[in-house]
């Protein structure tokens, strides 16, 4: 018989004192990992990064456990130090969002407690607050629809590959028609679903052409379903949803329109126009781990009517037995292709609830108002070109009359020197700085380093008699 105790549990009255000391700990490694780093991503590049991890963490199955304190200072602390960190400002690259300290939170409180979404006996409490939730945002998206439901998803990947699976379910081997703009999992899914290949249109404008849609939709036969974006992951462009729903309509096509990006929008007074048309579509895919500020992951897809989701019912006896349907335990099964999966609804309600709409529409106003001020900033500075006016949150710029060479090399140096975390997107024929700003309190000063940032080392490279190291320039 072993002699030594077990771990404590992070659940049931005595897990919160036992997670207590242990949340002290990690804290106070996120703290030190983000002074050692000291600044949006580690310095030295891959090189120094992986070394340096695979140091502290080796051995990663010793003989003999370091025990939990030692364990999480020493691993906590190495990946905040080597963590490209989307809260600091000039982590810009990706839509990468920084969490909410509440929304973090929330989702300590669900790995504690740790239901289950693939059966209501592991997850009371949790599957009613789902289908709340997921009802709730549905009737945002469709707000003349009796009873609009969504799903839980990882993302927007995941989200997009249902709703082909959905107009696959409805109408057979559906052919696809998306821009160029699309983003690359609706080709996946595709592929992943048996369907025909994307008919892919050019989009030299960003956007999905109504022309150029009406003829796909004239030379190729149906069943169509038209993939439309609100929020595109290079320029953050917003389709003509209405525009293009009024097609849709005329030629019996369906629509499903991604918004991961954009989706959020809806939460704005000021900002939400962008999406009109968005309730005109068969089903929308919804990112909040972008424009909602939630830890990943926090994806949904949206339908008009619950009975969309039919298709994805799915029976196992041990979880969803039939009797036990009938007595009146909700069937969760048909909720998502995943079995076991987090209760991602938390800190998405939490986050709501704590917020409001006037809290939520804060940020989101915030968010674009320093993207506009980034781009005001960009034409006023001699030496850098900007693409054009923001739609959301996302701005390309690059030095006028750099090379596409010249621009991937100037994001490296920055990178390697751990300065900023810049994007880039290949447009109009030029690679472009992408900067996708989703940090509400980013500053002016912020931006007009992050530009200095860039003007600098630009003229760095393009001097050549400098021959810069990583200490020339300060942070």
């Amino acid at each position: 018989m072993p002699t030594t105790t077990p771990p404590p549990l992070a659940g049931g009255t005595t897990g919160p004192a036992a997670l207590r000391p242990l949340l002290d700990t990690v804290l106070t490694a996120l703290h030190e990992g983000a002074t050692l780093r000291d600044g949006p991503l580690p310095a030295g590049g891959p090189d120094t990064v992986a070394p340096r991890t695979r140091a502290a963490a080796h051995p990663l199955i010793p003989d003999h456990g370091t025990g939990p304190h030692h364990a999480l200072a020493t691993l906590v602390t190495a990946l905040a130090a080597g963590a490209a960190d989307p809260a600091h400002p000039h982590c810009t690259a990706h839509l990468h969002t920084p969490p909410l300290a509440l929304a973090a939170a929330a989702d300590l409180a669900a790995s504690a407690l740790n239901p289950s979404m693939d059966s209501w006996d592991q997850a009371p409490a949790a599957s009613a607050l789902e289908a709340d939730l997921t009802a709730t945002l549905a009737a945002e998206i469709y707000p003349h629809t009796p009873s609009p439901d969504a799903v839980i998803t990882t993302g927007g990947t995941e989200a997009n590959q249902l709703a082909l699976l959905l107009a696959r379910e409805r109408h057979g081997p559906v052919q696809t028609i998306c821009g160029a703009n699309a983003h690359h999992s609706i080709a996946r899914a595709a592929w992943l679903l048996g369907l025909p290949t994307p008919i892919t249109l050019p989009t030299p404008h960003g956007t999905l052409d109504p022309t150029a849609l009406t003829n796909a939709l004239t030379e190729h036969p149906r069943p169509h379903l038209v993939i439309a974006t609100a929020g595109t992951t290079d320029t953050g462009a917003i389709d003509p949803l209405d525009t293009i729903a009024d097609l849709c309509t005329t030629h019996g096509a369906e629509l499903h329109i991604d918004a991961a990006y954009g989706g959020p929008l809806l939460l704005s007074p000021t900002h939400r126009t962008l999406l009109h048309g968005l309730h005109r579509a068969h089903s929308v895919t919804l990112d909040l781990h972008k424009l909602g500020w939630q830890p990943a992951s926090a994806g949904l897809l949206a339908v008009p009517d619950h009975h969309h989701l039919t298709p994805l019912h799915h029976h196992a006896p041990y979880l969803n037995a039939g009797d036990d349907t009938e007595a009146g335990l909700p069937d969760l099964l048909g909720r998502s292709l995943r079995t076991t999966r987090r209760p991602d609804a938390l800190k998405i309600a939490v986050t709501l609830h704590a917020l409001g709409r006037d809290g939520l529409a804060d940020l989101i106003d915030r968010t674009i108002t320093t993207a506009h001020h980034l781009a005001d900033l960009i034409t006023t500075t001699p030496g850098l070109d900007l693409y054009q006016r923001p739609t959301i949150s996302t701005v390309l710029f690059r030095p006028t009359g750099a090379t596409d060479h010249t621009v991937a090399t100037i994001r490296r140096t920055l990178l390697n020197r751990g300065h900023a975390v810049l994007g880039r997107t290949h447009t109009t024929g030029r690679l472009w700085f992408k900067a996708t700003l989703l940090n509400p309190h980013t500053t002016p000063h912020d931006l007009r380093t992050l530009l200095d940032l860039v003007t600098h080392a630009t003229t760095e490279l393009l001097t050549p008699t400098t021959h810069p190291t990583e200490s020339d320039t300060p942070r």
